[in-house]
């Protein structure tokens, strides 16, 4: 019961209860007023054509009194219940009257020119009383004629009628009608929100119908396409991140797990100082990969946290390369590297070098070489190796994640194919680019652009 009371208020709430209703309330009220001052003008209308006549009446009276007539009875036709009249003396006494009023009082004492609604004895009904002055032989005169609002009455109620008939009856075709066409234009919409509904993880491949139009609903559907295409791509890689990473993980937990069942099975082929050391490398191969995953999940999330200050990168170069030169055979050439200082974080561009070099380090032969110079706003840095260089096909796909193009020495090597996409998630993320091309020694060379920091003299 409750779910089903749930139910009916989510119903209740829908886009097209809502529309509907809020189109009967502002027809209701808009008709509402419109009926209250149709019948307002009508009144007034109808009372001001009744006054009319009164006057005119009054009006013919008072010319046959300055004629010098003084008739003891005013005639009044056929409109007994509907029109009276009064000649009023000097001191508002009745000098002459209709038939209908005849021995009565004055029905109204008013000035003449001025009118005004009263109840008289001969019908309950109200009339509207009007003034009209004469001059007569006999002295100053007014004449008071009176006709019944009847009419007027009569005419609004049937007015009102209908109004309150047709008034519900309109508002039933709107909501019929604002129901239908709401419900129409939001078809697409239900269909592409059952589409989506029905679209699982393992199927972001389906797309929602797009219509002809280039309307609201066709921008939506269009952005619900987009949006599914972003899904199953990042699924992808979610995918190929699992799969890489428990291919990586699997390499050193296979590793310390043979060299210990080795000492266990065998202790006189091992010392303790070997498989520590084994256990040692292989842990330092965990954290690593677990720090890139970590600073590529952060990158994804647009989490990482940079420290920037101005940072003199050419500081960073010769800390590399001298690092390099300690602790592998190679000649490492910095004469290319001059200044250049930038807005960053010293611990991440370290990191960046750190993966360059040992990228250039792992794939060279017997060199490799850093250059850095400012350059149209840049600070341009570059690393080569005499290595054997990478395919023109392959250049873009090496700062993807995971991506070796010799996986079997990358692995060898200690590489886990994360490098360069550290690389360029930290380029990215200081407002820089890089890119792979062709070596001067002959293997390859490794652009990296960042915004150079402006001198305060600039």
């Amino acid at each position: 019961m409750a779910a089903e009371r749930r139910r009916s208020l989510a119903r209740l709430g829908t886009v097209r209860v809502r529309t509907t209703l809020a189109a009967v309330v502002v027809v209701g009220l808009a008709m509402a007023v419109g009926g209250l001052a149709l019948v307002a003008v009508l009144r007034d209308t109808l009372t001001r054509e009744v006054r009319a006549a009164a006057r005119l009446r009054a009006t013919e009276v008072a010319t046959d009194l300055r004629s010098g007539a003084l008739p003891t009875e005013l005639a009044v036709g056929g409109d007994a219940e509907d029109l009276l009249i009064q000649v009023l003396g000097d001191r508002g006494e009745v000098v002459a009257s209709s038939s209908n009023v005849r021995g009565l009082p004055p029905v109204a004492r008013l000035p003449p020119g001025a009118s005004a609604t009263v109840d008289v004895p001969i019908d309950n009904d109200d009339f509207v009383a009007v003034a009209v002055g004469a001059t007569t032989p006999q002295g100053r005169r007014i004449v008071v004629t009176a006709r019944a609002l009847d009419v007027v009455g009569d005419a609004t109620r049937v007015v009102a009628g209908l109004l309150a008939v047709g008034l519900p009856l309109l508002l039933l075709v709107v909501a019929l009608t604002t129901w239908k066409v709401v419900g129409l234009a939001l078809a697409p919409v239900e269909a592409i929100r059952a589409e989506v509904d029905a679209i699982s993880a393992a199927a972001l491949h389906r797309r929602v119908h797009v219509p002809a139009a280039d309307d609201e609903i066709g921008r939506l559907a269009r952005t619900m396409n987009r949006m599914l295409g972003r899904l199953e791509q990042a699924q992808g890689r979610q995918r190929r991140l699992v799969s890489d990473a428990s291919h990586e993980l699997r390499s050193p937990v296979a590793a310390i797990r043979q060299h210990a069942e080795v000492a266990l099975a065998h202790p006189d082929r091992t010392t303790t100082a070997e498989l520590a050391a084994t256990v040692l490398a292989e842990d330092l191969r965990l954290q690593r990969l677990a720090e890139d995953l970590l600073l590529l999940t952060r990158a994804d999330e647009h989490t990482l946290a940079l420290r920037r200050r101005p940072v003199d990168l050419d500081d960073l170069v010769f800390d590399e390369a001298r690092r390099l030169r300690d602790g592998t055979g190679l000649r490492v050439d910095t004469t290319a590297v001059s200044a250049g200082r930038v807005d960053g974080d010293a611990a991440g561009l370290r990191r960046l070098l750190r993966n360059l070099g040992d990228n250039a380090a792992r794939h060279a032969a017997g060199r490799l070489a850093f250059s850095l110079a400012e350059r149209d706003g840049l600070v341009l840095l570059e690393v080569d190796d005499d290595g054997p260089g990478i395919p023109l096909a392959d250049r873009a796909r090496v700062f993807e994640r995971f991506v070796r193009l010799d996986d079997a020495r990358a692995r060898d090597d200690g590489g886990s194919g994360l490098g360069l996409a550290i690389v360029a998630e930290l380029a990215a993320a200081h407002g820089g680019t890089v890119a792979a091309a062709a070596s001067p020694l002959g293997g390859t060379r490794v652009e990296v652009r960042l915004p150079r920091l402006a001198d305060p003299g600039d």
